[in-house]
């Protein structure tokens, strides 16, 4: 899937951007937030940069409105690319039927949805890289394009064969414009309430997607037939590319520049570059930002490791939800697809109610500053979890504790619907604070950290899901539900570890003290 993935100094998806390292250097920016030229600007006249403090082609200068509505773009367009990631569970009878496929033993029709996790997973690896250096507004556009292409084939689909495989690359197409998300908002924005809301709009638009998946798709399927589904999509997403081309502008400060270089020779003549034509990443390089380590992290950083889990079961239950609901309200109240998808909605309802805690969050988190005796001024990394504790306790596990045991015919539909409410308030503010977190705590390698956490959602998402069916059989709604409560119950006493001994552990772990917070 794709993951919220923060790069530079963010959130977020989406997971692997392997040039994160090296941005902060780039933007030259500094403790009052004002971009400054690079020394070797004076001294070596070949080379060029922005042209004041003030430059409106940086995407720092970009007017308010204009970072508002690239921002709300990216996210509106996350949201809708992760739809086509669920919106085929509501269809899962239909498919099964058309293509002579069963889940008495085993939930066959859940392969189209790993196949396209696993394609989310792999993709960021390497597309991320490739669109730092070839721009975002083109590769977006592009990549956009080729989702579009190989939505076809599945609309089309003879066997079943073709829809896993093709799902695999509309996964692979997805899992990238989903993450880039999170650095176009790092493009624009500087440090600041609104770089942190554009965050967590972020994290809102990619959960909310993968729950609404099943809500359009039971629509879709209650009037027309599953192939619907595909074509539906490649009419709405058509429809919007024009909407990208116009509205969608170069946000990398390092292609801008190049851009303008290479405009100055060809019609001045003159040699010079900018500093990312200087500059060659190796695909020896590009391994280890994204492949040793992200891996060597998760295995040596006990922060990384307790908040991918804690995040990865977040998403992991919200693709188990695209099981688990359609069995227990259907076999407890007789409903069809169309209304285990429709109920789906709930989820989002709680994510909604979520984001808009999360502005209480952010002052809560800006406030911090004042108190802060390590770096006066800085806020406290620990105060982006305040939120997500009670979040956690009451949302998610809780949550899934009251979802457990209102399953019973005998009590209204309602009922349970309302805790679904309830765990997607958790799994948004659970996975806002880890990855916030993160991103202040990590600084630098931060996107290193969230790609290792990014693997361990990935895993989740894909996997997990496939035991959802024989887990509610063999434990029943009741204790099936409740194991997952438990566990949703111990992952959540990590924030509160890390609120009491995040100094000390910041302290000693060799990434974290780089970032400034040292004793």
């Amino acid at each position: 899937m794709a993951s919220p993935t923060p790069t530079s100094t963010s959130s977020t998806s989406l997971s692997s951007q392997t040039t994160e390292e090296k941005r902060d250097h780039r933007s030259n920016q500094n403790v009052s937030g004002v971009d400054t030229p690079p020394p070797t600007s004076k001294s070596d006249p070949t080379s060029i940069t922005w042209t004041s403090p003030t430059d409106p082609s940086n995407p720092f200068n970009f007017s308010p409105s204009k970072k508002w509505r690239t921002t709300l773009l990216a996210c509106t367009m996350t949201f809708v690319v992760q739809v086509s990631g669920t919106m085929l569970t509501s269809a899962a009878e239909q498919i099964n039927t058309s293509f002579n496929v069963s889940d008495e033993a085993f939930p066959h029709s859940y392969w189209p949805v790993l196949s396209w996790n696993l394609g989310g997973a792999a993709a960021p690896l390497l597309g991320l890289p490739l669109m730092e250096n070839f721009g975002v507004r083109w590769s977006y556009m592009a990549i956009y394009a080729v989702l579009i292409i190989f939505i076809i084939p599945q609309a089309l689909a003879k066997n079943f064969a073709t829809l896993i495989v093709t799902r695999i690359i509309t996964g692979s197409c997805s899992g990238v414009l989903a993450n880039i998300t999170s650095g176009i908002v790092s493009d624009i924005w500087r440090d600041g309430r609104a770089k942190s809301f554009g965050t967590s709009l972020y994290i809102f638009a990619l959960l909310a997607g993968l729950n609404m998946g099943p809500v359009f798709g039971s629509l879709v399927v209650q009037y027309t037939t599953w192939r619907w589904i595909f074509l539906s999509q490649i009419i709405f997403y058509s429809a919007l590319m024009p909407v990208l081309f116009f509205l969608l502008p170069e946000v990398r400060p390092d292609v801008i520049l190049t851009q303008r270089a290479r405009h100055i020779r060809a019609n001045t003549g003159k040699e010079v570059y900018a500093q990312a034509e200087r500059e060659h990443t190796s695909l020896g390089e590009i391994l280890k930002e994204t492949l040793v380590r992200p891996t060597r992290m998760l295995c040596t950083e006990g922060v990384v490791l307790s908040f991918g889990l804690w995040s990865a079961f977040c998403i992991g239950t919200a693709f188990m939800f695209t099981q688990s609901i359609v069995q227990v309200f259907s076999e407890l109240y007789g409903w069809t697809f169309f209304g285990t998808g429709l109920v789906q909605s709930a989820v989002v309802i709680g994510e909604l109610i979520g984001l808009i805690a999360s502005l209480i969050q952010d002052r809560i988190y800006f406030a911090s500053a004042k108190r802060n005796t390590e770096t006066p001024g800085q806020p406290i990394p620990e105060a982006r979890l305040y939120l997500s504790i009670p979040a956690s306790f009451i949302g998610l596990s809780g949550g899934l504790f009251y979802f457990a045991w209102t399953s019973y015919s005998s009590i209204p539909w309602i009922i349970p619907s309302i805790s679904l409410a309830f765990v997607g308030f958790g799994m948004f503010c659970s996975t806002a604070g880890v990855t916030t977190y993160v991103v202040d705590a990590y600084a630098k390698y931060a996107a290193s950290a969230i790609a290792g956490i990014a693997f361990l959602e990935n895993f989740m998402a894909a996997f997990l899901p496939l035991a959802t069916q024989s887990m509610y059989r063999t434990l029943g709604f009741d204790w099936a539900s409740s194991l997952l409560g438990f566990i949703a119950l111990a992952l959540s006493f990590i924030p509160l570890i890390l609120l009491r001994f995040g100094k000390s552990i910041r302290g000693k772990s060799p990434f974290m003290s780089e970032a400034g917070y040292e004793d």
